[in-house]
């Protein structure tokens, strides 16, 4: 009991906001810009080994898409359930929370080397007759799946430390698995050295190989090094109803990233009439990446404070922080917009794009990004739902953004003016998705929030 007494208050509770904020996601920021120029690095690599192995990679996307979702989805609601007892001095089940989260990654590598042995093979022959894109993909999946285990464990790790206000640790092990990818990439695809010519099979080693190193250094900081939450299973007790509470968040925020990969399919579709349109879809999600990736390295910084202020009954500061943090996110995409509209020449130049390409991409980039600040918002108002343990409300809001408005506004607009309107879906199903956010809010504040103090 004296332990509790002269535990120090969590900076989440008393650091004046602008600076908890930026102290809490500028590391995350860091991490996941990082995380983007290494997604494009890969992409570099395998296409200038054999553009077959780039397609069979391109294919095996929708699974990728799915582990993440799922690895990152859990641990979503495990942070946000870890912040919030914390919040509310709960300390034992704010420990029993994360110990259940640690537990799930073993449930969920078990699914995914069950996908990894049996799925991969039916999935790319769906795909592809082209036994060489088969082959590398079946090679770069079974590989990528059977032994996730150590990818979810990363990230369940990376969420665990930030639901107590640690930023630099996660950052740290995003980067180890990272840079440890990066090196072996080459290496194990060209055979560089002492290391063997394995292609497309070298980069799913390397990209395992570094997520096994970001696990390794991530569990040496989480039992070795003190936090606010500590691991045990000593004594340990499964507890349904904790599980409960971490998929009560985790599972939307699963459905959420797992249907952007369903909008893409769809978008593909409808813009099937001109592969160059494909192609400058495929280009922009690239390139964006660079623009929300710091958005959602703000949300990771803003989640937690939310969360932990929520549980800790303090209106003001939960306030606080979503104000700054839309503040923040809205000047961020501002800076992006601006980019988009004065240099997608050269942002397109970047990737080799023909005239024809350029001809469709400039406009198609300058009336997407008007997407981009209303998004800011959406993002941030997302971010408060999932914190407050109200992930069923950010899961309409993308279900709304990114299937029941944007596919049939585009398929509307593709039928009526071509498919070079298409573009219009994005700002106009942000606007009506932020137009929810906001009811939701306000539902929020005559309701749940008037109980704060």
């Amino acid at each position: 009991m004296e332990k509790e007494v002269i535990r120090k208050e969590n900076k989440m509770g008393t650091m004046p906001m602008t600076k908890l904020i930026l102290s809490m996601s500028v590391p995350a920021i860091f991490s996941m810009t990082i995380q983007a120029m290494y997604n494009i690095v890969d992409s570099i690599f395998i296409g200038n080994y054999d553009p077959d192995g780039l397609t069979a990679t391109s294919f095996a996307f929708p699974l990728q898409m799915l582990l993440v979702a799922v690895g990152v989805g859990t641990a979503v609601g495990v942070n946000s359930l870890v912040s919030r007892r914390l919040g509310a001095h709960n300390y034992n089940e704010a420990n029993d929370a994360a110990s259940h989260g640690l537990l799930t990654c073993v449930f969920s590598g078990l699914l995914f080397l069950l996908l990894g042995l049996f799925v991969v093979k039916p999935f790319m022959g769906a795909y592809t007759q082209n036994p060489k894109v088969f082959e590398y993909g079946v090679q770069y999946l079974t590989v990528v799946l059977c032994f996730s285990f150590f990818c979810i464990v990363q990230m369940m790790i990376e969420k665990t430390l930030q639901a107590t206000g640690n930023m630099i640790f996660p950052m740290i092990i995003q980067l180890v698995g990272a840079v440890v990818n990066i090196i072996f990439d080459p290496l194990l695809i060209f055979g560089i050295g002492v290391f063997p010519k394995l292609g497309v099979l070298g980069a799913a080693i390397a990209t395992v190989f570094g997520q096994f190193c970001g696990m390794v250094f991530g569990l040496i900081i989480l039992f070795f090094k003190k936090h606010e939450v500590k691991i045990s299973y000593k004594n340990f007790k499964f507890n349904f109803s904790t599980i409960k509470n971490i998929y009560a968040v985790g599972f939307p925020s699963i459905i959420m990233q797992s249907i952007g990969s369903i909008m893409i399919i769809g978008l593909n579709a409808i813009l099937s009439a001109s592969e160059a349109a494909v192609t400058v879809l495929g280009l922009y999600y690239k390139l964006q990446s660079f623009v929300f990736m710091p958005c959602f390295g703000l949300n990771q910084g803003v989640m937690p404070i939310i969360g932990y202020n929520y549980g800790a009954r303090n209106k003001a500061r939960l306030y606080s922080a979503l104000k700054r943090g839309i503040i923040i996110a809205v000047g961020i995409m501002i800076i992006g917009t601006v980019v988009m509209w004065t240099m997608p020449d050269k942002l397109i130049a970047m990737f080799g794009g023909t005239q024809e390409i350029m001809d469709i991409g400039i406009p198609a980039f300058r009336t997407i990004s008007i997407c981009f600040v209303p998004a800011a918002a959406g993002i941030l108002f997302t971010t408060l739902f999932q914190a407050v343990g109200k992930g069923i409300r950010s899961l309409i809001m993308s279900f709304c953004r990114q299937l029941v408005l944007i596919l049939p506004i585009a398929y509307l607009l593709s039928c009526l003016f071509g498919y070079t309107a298409v573009w219009y879906a994005f700002p106009i199903a942000e606007v009506f998705s932020l137009l929810i956010a906001v009811l939701f809010f306000i539902n929020l504040v005559k309701g749940d929030f008037k109980k704060l103090g």
